[in-house]
Order: structure tokens, then C-alpha cells, then sequence
């Protein structure tokens, strides 16, 4: 599957707890990602 040009940098400061789901969920709603990446990085349903 190939990831939106955003999702590695997005999964990288998720990982390194400098976001939290509420900012991996903004990249969501600004188009940076998709609702499946979101699920992918968070390990919850985008809702």
C-alpha cells in the first residue's frame, strides 16, 4: 500500500510523543492523511 506523502513524518511525531491522536486526527481533516493512516498510526478507528 503506498502512504500519502505526509505519513511518515506524521507516524514520526506520533511515535516520539510530540503529537498526541487529536493532532495524528488534525492531519486527518487537513488532508495530510488518510482515515485508514490514521488507524495505522493511532491503533484506533478514525471516528
Amino acid at each position: 500500500m503506498e502512504h500519502s506523502k505526509n505519513y511518515e513524518k506524521v507516524k514520526g511525531f506520533y511515535g516520539k510523543k510530540l503529537w498526541d491522536e487529536t493532532r495524528v486526527r488534525n492531519a486527518v481533516v487537513k488532508g495530510w492523511i488518510t482515515e485508514e493512516e490514521f488507524a495505522e498510526i493511532t491503533g484506533t478507528e478514525y471516528a
